[in-house]
């Protein structure tokens, strides 16, 4: 999982903070019990199936800490790892090995346990043409990286943030005075064509955007029986017909079940809210021991 060269100020400044909470005034039990001359290798292995994402994340973190630890890569981004199986071998001084552990290791845990969140529900709704999609509801500060982690699972990023698509949710709608109102408001100010999506709570609502030019409809908290009728619904409209997203209460036991209703998309947020972080370990390969120069 390499990390896009724009983001790189954003990576480099989260790294830099979560070292500094971590490692503070500095790592006294390494100093303390550690030779600073001495040498190590050390494997970072999977304790549970998962799938490796964020690899590249904890390789800066322990060039951070020392720049002349090797990091190699065991395994492909986005591979499925069983326990036991070797992802990353890190060599040289064991201080630093040691002080960039728990950091590099929390990285790749968490943007692991997002893509395999993600696999797992993608490989649910396989064959049926639906696609898994995430939402805004990430970490402060993490968005980008929990969104491509999602993508190493196999699912697609929605909008990044509020500035790259149009959702005109509840809240906007009551705000605007209605839905045809708000839609109007948007076609009206729309002057960079930014996707338009707009939110319905039920098939009456979904009825007054006939006609209207969005491009997909949220179908938020609604039954099985109604996204079905809904997809009836506009698969009658024509020539504007909007792509429809199910959203709400979506979990891995339902999840197959809504896609194959006909929507086209369904949004989850627990890919980024509530995926539990993978477990992995670092281990060293015999004891450290000789001397650096």
């Amino acid at each position: 999982m390499e990390i896009e060269p724009r983001l790189e100020p954003g990576v480099a400044s989260l790294i830099s903070a979560a070292l500094s909470e971590d490692v503070g005034a500095g790592d006294w039990t390494t100093e303390w019990t550690v030779g600073g001359r001495d040498r190590a290798e050390a494997t970072v292995v999977a304790k549970e199936p998962m799938i490796l994402a964020g690899e590249g994340l904890a390789r800066r973190v322990f060039h951070r800490v020392d720049s002349e630890l090797e990091v190699d890569a065991l395994l492909p981004t986005g591979v499925w790892a069983e326990p036991g199986t070797p992802l990353l071998r890190v060599r040289g001084r064991a201080r630093g090995i040691l002080t960039a552990e728990r950091t590099a290791l929390n990285f790749l845990g968490r943007l692991s346990g997002i893509a395999t969140l993600t696999r797992r529900f993608v490989d649910r709704v396989g064959g049926t043409g639906a696609r898994i999609v995430d939402t805004r509801k990430t970490t402060p500060g993490w968005r980008e990286l929990e969104k491509l982690a999602v993508r190493v699972g196999g699912g697609t990023n929605h909008r990044m943030g509020l500035y790259d698509m149009v959702l005109v949710k509840d809240n906007h709608i009551v705000a605007a005075g209605g839905i045809e109102a708000a839609v109007e408001k948007v076609r009206t100010s729309n002057r960079e064509g930014l996707p338009v999506e707009v939110e319905v709570g039920d098939l009456d609502e979904l009825r007054v955007l006939r006609g209207l030019r969005v491009d997909r409809v949220l179908l938020d908290n609604m039954g099985d029986g109604e996204l079905r009728a809904a997809v009836e619904e506009v698969r009658h409209w024509d020539p504007l017909r909007p792509e429809l997203e199910a959203s709400g209460n979506m979990t891995l036991e339902r999840v197959r079940t809504v896609a194959e209703t006909g929507v086209q998309w369904i949004s989850v947020g627990a890919l980024t809210h509530s995926a539990p972080s993978a477990d992995v370990s670092l281990r060293f390969v015999g004891s450290p021991g000789g001397a650096s120069p």
